[in-house]
């Protein structure tokens, strides 16, 4: 390591165990940074490069941690739970959860409860699919080897909503996808919870034409991130809707197919099949 490496160690360590010790003052850049002896141009180019995010970014996910254990382990309002972690009020509370986890934090503590969940079962080319929907739209379609592991996956998701095992018209009009016939897209409607960064991902995936792929690096130029390949990569891990938005269609730079939240071999099946159908 080098001799500037390992300063540069030291100074983050520091960084971030001040972070952790006074994110209920929220610390400003330069208050950080005159903690460090660094200017504030200097340290922020020096944290981010180190930690891969910003000290905003960092203090920010410091926050949210911190405000949902709050939630989790209490009765607190969101009011109190924006003072106990150091916010100004409940709308920064609220900017911050729908910045971080893409949901209100009323919505976070209430875990789904209320929300009428209908779930079904059906067979596709690739293998069973467990698809999920609400008033809205749909809320997962993911495959299911496992009925009980894939139906864990939304309970997950949503702790105290009410699953009922029924199918209706927005299970229908996404499933006709996998019956080759695409001339409903537009009528199939989304109920989706994602940061605002992985909503662009998912939209991004969408515009990839089938038969295609393309790389993490091309996907993160695509929405103006080109240094954001390693986040690029995060988003598409957490997408909650198989086949209909396409994360398959990613690979890496080398040519290798790469993972697939449900399976590697599912992932290499569907892009064989899918460029098959392009040459017919």
């Amino acid at each position: 390591m080098k001799e500037q490496d390992y300063i540069n160690y030291g100074r983050i360590a520091k960084a971030i165990d001040y972070i952790h010790r006074n994110f209920k003052e929220q610390p400003t850049l330069e208050e950080i940074s005159e903690e460090l002896h660094l200017s504030p141009f200097h340290f922020q180019r020096t944290f981010t490069d180190w930690a891969g995010v910003s000290p905003k970014k960092f203090l920010q996910y410091i926050s949210i941690q911190h405000a949902k254990q709050v939630l989790d382990n209490s009765q607190a309002t969101l009011s109190e739970t924006a003072y106990k972690t150091g916010l100004s009020g409940t709308s920064r509370l609220h900017d911050l959860f729908v910045k971080i986890e893409g949901m209100r934090p009323g919505e976070y503590k209430n875990k789904g409860k209320g929300l009428d969940i209908n779930y079904s079962f059906t067979k596709s080319l690739f293998g069973r699919i467990l698809v999920a929907s609400t008033y809205k739209g749909i809320c997962y379609m993911g495959f299911a080897d496992d009925k009980k592991i894939a139906l864990s996956e939304i309970e997950k998701r949503f702790p105290k909503a009410n699953f009922i095992q029924q199918t209706d018209d927005h299970q229908e009009n996404a499933l006709q996808i996998y019956a080759e016939d695409w001339s409903k897209i537009e009528t199939i409607k989304l109920h989706l919870k994602g940061t605002d960064f992985q909503l662009k991902v998912w939209e991004a995936l969408l515009k990839i034409p089938g038969g295609n792929l393309t790389t993490y690096g091309n996907l993160a130029k695509s929405i103006q991130k080109p240094k954001a390949a390693r986040a690029v990569g995060t988003a598409i891990g957490r997408n909650p809707i198989a086949f209909l938005i396409p994360c398959h269609r990613v690979i890496q730079s080398s040519g290798i197919f790469g993972g697939y939240m449900w399976g590697t071999n599912r992932k290499t099946a569907i892009i064989g099949w899918e460029a098959s159908k392009r040459n017919i």
